[in-house]
């Protein structure tokens, strides 16, 4: 009897078509800087945007339907990667959305009713770096700042970024605000030479006010400490799970690499023969077992981080220091392998018609987010492990 394959999760199968999307666009999205409208239809009715909203908002974090993926963290990694494989762009704004959507569900619930008045689907963006300064005003804050490198921008319909809050005692409060499209306005300031596709330009705000609701303090997305009933997917602290809605994109891309290595090795060996210049076969089969390999290696570390993150155990200093490094290390294993591919592949390979020139420089862009830097990771993994340094 032949053996029958488990049936795909569901956000898995989504995205499978969702990819077919985003690959007959992806070149559009290069030169455009940004996403088409297709694609970003495809990508939200694939699930991502839904996929960490809490079922009280109509999403599927916290179903208990059975069979049902919502709120898993590892239904991302196959989903994500079927997008990477074909548009890294595509699969890092997926990745984003889902991610985002995650945040917003730590807002006050009244915050919650309003983001999700329309449905599970709003495209949520945003970032967690303190370019805000707010001030406390009647009923809520007025926010100012300019936040860049804001992914998937020009698609939103809100956006959760952070500003600082000064303090009576002199010190500041990192808080979260969600803002609605209409008060914020977009910068075109993408310009890297990788990920060209995700938007990701710079939005700002101008003495913004944000109500009660529409805000809370990022050190309670840091710890994990979402409003009850929390479904456990609102209950991980940030640190576990942040590095992997950016190295998960660089997985699939990875894969992608391969594939299209492989097609082009192909080629180079059916032509091998005496008097035939190039390199011998030994160089393919290195390059493919090495490098396929270091993919292999870095989908089981963020495996891991997956696995920890739905566990629903109590994650301590050292899980999380752990899951920063696993996310890293996964991002300097990907690299690798995607250079060494890159290198053997020939021009054939670099041609700027070729989809593996621009899997390589998506992976490259994608690796230098300040989450993916080994060496902070590095340090905080070992402040957790090593005793500490003499006076």
């Amino acid at each position: 009897m032949p053996r029958q394959n488990p049936p795909q999760p569901r956000l898995a199968q989504a995205a499978h078509g969702a990819a077919r999307v985003a690959s007959a666009h992806a070149e559009q999205a290069e030169i455009h800087r940004s996403l088409a409208p297709e694609v970003m239809a495809a990508l939200v009715g694939a699930g991502f945007a839904r996929h960490f909203v809490p079922a009280a908002h109509g999403g599927r974090a916290g179903q208990q339907t059975p069979g049902t993926d919502g709120g898993s963290f590892t239904a991302l990694l196959p989903a994500v990667g079927a997008l990477g494989a074909v548009c890294p762009s595509a699969a890092w704004c997926a990745s984003i959305m889902a991610g985002l959507a995650r945040m917003a569900a730590f807002l006050p619930e009244e915050g919650r009713k309003q983001l999700w008045q329309d449905g599970p689907d709003a495209v949520i963006v945003g970032s967690v770096s303190p370019k805000g300064r707010a001030r406390h005003t009647e009923g809520g804050w007025l926010l100012s700042g300019e936040w860049p490198y804001v992914s998937a921008v020009s698609h939103s319909d809100w956006a959760l970024v952070l500003g600082l809050v000064e303090q009576p005692d002199g010190g500041t409060e990192r808080r979260m605000f969600a803002l609605r499209r209409a008060v914020y306005r977009i910068e075109r300031t993408w310009s890297d030479i990788g990920m060209r596709g995700t938007g990701s330009d710079s939005l700002v705000a101008e003495d913004v006010f944000v109500s009660t609701s529409l805000t809370f303090r990022a050190e309670d997305l840091m710890a994990g400490r979402a409003p009850g009933p929390a479904a456990r997917c609102h209950t991980v602290p940030l640190p576990v799970v942040n590095g992997l809605f950016f190295t998960l994109p660089m997985l699939g891309a990875a894969r992608g690499a391969l594939a299209q290595w492989l097609a082009l090795a192909e080629k180079r060996l059916h032509a091998l023969g005496p008097g035939v210049p190039g390199p011998g076969r030994s160089l393919y089969e290195e390059t493919l077992a090495r490098s396929s390999g270091e993919i292999d290696a870095a989908e089981l570390l963020l495996g891991r981080v997956t696995a920890l993150a739905d566990s629903g155990t109590d994650v301590t200093a050292k899980d999380a220091a752990r899951c920063q490094r696993d996310c890293a290390l996964a991002a300097d294993l990907l690299v690798g392998a995607v250079e060494r591919l890159f290198r053997s592949a020939g021009t054939a390979g670099h041609s700027e018609h070729s989809p593996l020139q621009r899997l390589w420089r998506d992976v490259h862009s994608a690796a230098g987010h300040v989450v993916l830097q080994f060496g902070p990771a590095a340090m905080a993994y070992a402040q957790q492990v090593l005793s500490p340094p003499a006076p």
